[in-house]
């Protein structure tokens, strides 16, 4: 339910902080003290299309924060978690603000968390509807019609049966034209599908197989540039004319001599072991390189035949390299569904027939049943129209069902349809009712829906304007009835209304220079004075007051 109001510098108001109760509440005042101003900042807060004109003139910017409390298991506290923007209390309400700046611009925020204004606009559709004689939400959409029908009917299991079936069927219909399209475009290039099949398999590409051989192919070539410079080099180390032998036999001779002169030749014969040291461990690893530079000339050639090989093939079949070994795959599947197209086909038929006759008896069982809420809807509603001064009048649920066009709702198309006057032709509820015939309308279907398909919070804008008297008294009864399970909140001229409320505000405005539009709570004493003066008008007589307390009696 909605528990707090706050406006800031919205139009008339400066600043107004309203605490709402559950059960049915009503706002009444003279002609032009601000009602619609009220409802105006409500709808802003909850995403209605802003206007920087909404802005109290001399400011930049208005506000408006509604506050709700709900039941912790409101379908609400889903969507928001889903949108990350759930609290981790939901007893602490969900909060609902909306800024409005002079130059139009505006900004929404759920929870003090921003917001896109569509996301507050749904999340708005959850907690309150709106209705008036030029209030087009809610019940008055025929899109929303069908919605209702199964929520009266309790047939939202059924509904998600035939969203699942649908689901199921359209995906195996995507499935067999898709095999369709493959088994088409197959036997279209049944030629070239088989030769490129058969090249591709005895070419045999490998991912990554091009960088390996052009890796290889590289590590070659620098090998075969440099191998003659690396044998050179070793022949001079160990071929004939190596000075490793000399070296070796100058050094024999000194060490011979080394003790005549002792520590004479010492650093000379170190220096000599130490070259021969490093001829011997350079030609080793001449030796090493040599190894590791040998390769077979054909396997070069071999790799640069096969590089071509995979280049050209790339050309021709327009993919990269890497791409031909998953290309030659594909290519393979094609083939095969060629070759066995037919009978996958068959069965893939089969499925898509089992699961369309499945669809359809599930969608034949939904509007079956909403034929049977349909018209147990049409009843109710019915049984309520004559005490709303709609006796002569009917209703009904227009339903087409349509097997050949099954969606995800079902085969139905439903549209509240009604008849104002005998003789007259049935017509959208829309089209037909007039302003006042279409609010009661519009009662009549909320009191047959109660809480089912509702929002907790209900507001009706003068739907007893034109009415008086049993027609008035009709309406409160209803009002108070749906109270009973919703919040209502009903903004009213008419006294018999206004008598059946658990809380009464009254709507005024100052005199002043800046003119200022309030909103209070009244008790009993101030309620019965102003259903005296809605029933009187400006001179509020006694007999008014003695009226006015007969009617709070009574409400």
């Amino acid at each position: 339910m909605l528990s707090a109001l706050s406006i800031r510098d919205i139009v008339l108001i400066r600043t107004l902080d309203i605490d709402f109760e559950r059960g049915l509440s009503v706002l009444s005042g003279e002609t032009g003290a601000g009602k619609s101003i009220l409802l105006d900042s409500l709808s802003l807060a909850l995403g209605a299309r802003g206007d920087g004109d909404l802005v109290r003139v001399g400011q930049s910017r208005g506000e408006v924060s509604a506050v709700f409390d709900l039941a912790s298991d409101h379908p609400v506290f889903d969507f928001l978690t889903d949108n990350d923007l759930a609290g981790d209390d939901r007893s602490e309400g969900i909060i609902l603000r909306r800024t409005q700046s002079a130059d139009g611009r505006t900004k929404a925020y759920v929870n003090d968390r921003a917001v896109s204004v569509s996301l507050l606009r749904t999340v708005g559709h959850f907690l309150v509807e709106i209705h008036g004689q030029h209030e087009e939400r809610a019940m008055v959409d025929p899109a929303a019609h069908r919605a209702l029908v199964d929520a009266f009917g309790g047939l939202e299991a059924d509904q998600a049966l035939v969203a699942s079936s649908h689901g199921e069927w359209r995906e195996a219909a995507r499935e067999l034209e898709s095999l369709k399209a493959r088994v088409e475009k197959a036997a279209r290039d049944a030629a070239y599908l088989r030769a490129s099949v058969d090249e591709l398999t005895l070419l045999a590409p490998r991912e990554g197989e091009e960088e390996e051989l052009a890796g290889r192919r590289q590590q070659m070539m620098a090998a075969e540039k440099i191998a003659s410079d690396i044998s050179e080099a070793y022949e001079v180390l160990n071929g004939t004319a190596s000075p490793i032998p000399t070296l070796s036999s100058a050094v024999r001779k000194l060490e011979r001599k080394a003790d005549a002169a002792p520590g004479l030749l010492t650093e000379a014969i170190d220096a000599f072991d130490a070259a021969i040291n490093s001829l011997s461990q350079a030609e080793q690893e001449l030796e090493h390189a040599l190894r590791l530079s040998e390769f077979d000339p054909k396997e070069l050639e071999l790799a640069e035949e096969r590089l071509f090989a995979l280049r050209a093939a790339s050309r021709k079949y327009n993919v990269p390299v890497e791409n031909l070994a998953s290309h030659a795959a594909q290519l393979s599947r094609d083939l095969a569904d060629l070759d066995a197209g037919e009978d996958k086909l068959a069965k893939l038929e089969q499925n898509v027939a089992e699961k369309r006759s499945v669809l359809e008896k599930r969608a034949s069982v939904l509007s079956q049943k909403r034929a049977e809420a349909a018209a147990a809807l049409s009843e109710r509603v019915l049984a309520e129209l004559p005490a709303l001064k709609l006796d002569q009048a009917r209703f009904l649920v227009e339903q087409t069902a349509n097997m050949a066009d099954i969606t995800s709702e079902g085969c139905d198309v439903l549209e509240f349809h009604v008849q104002t006057n005998p003789g007259t032709r049935p017509g959208a509820m829309m089209r037909v009712a007039s302003g006042g015939e279409l609010s009661r309308f519009l009662l009549a279907l909320k009191v047959a829906l109660a809480d089912r398909g509702s929002a907790p919070t209900l507001v009706f804008d003068e739907i007893d304007t034109g009415v008086g008297g049993a027609v008035a008294d009709a309406i409160g009864s209803r009002l108070a009835d749906l109270a009973e399970s919703l919040q209502v909140l009903s903004v009213t001229h008419a006294p018999q209304v206004a008598a059946r409320a658990g809380q009464h505000y009254l709507i005024s405005k100052n005199g002043g220079k800046a003119v200022e539009t309030r909103v209070h709570s009244i008790d009993r004493v101030e309620r019965q004075e102003e259903i005296a003066r809605m029933l009187s008008g400006a001179e509020i007589t006694s007999e008014a007051r003695a009226a006015a307390a007969r009617l709070l009696a009574a409400g």
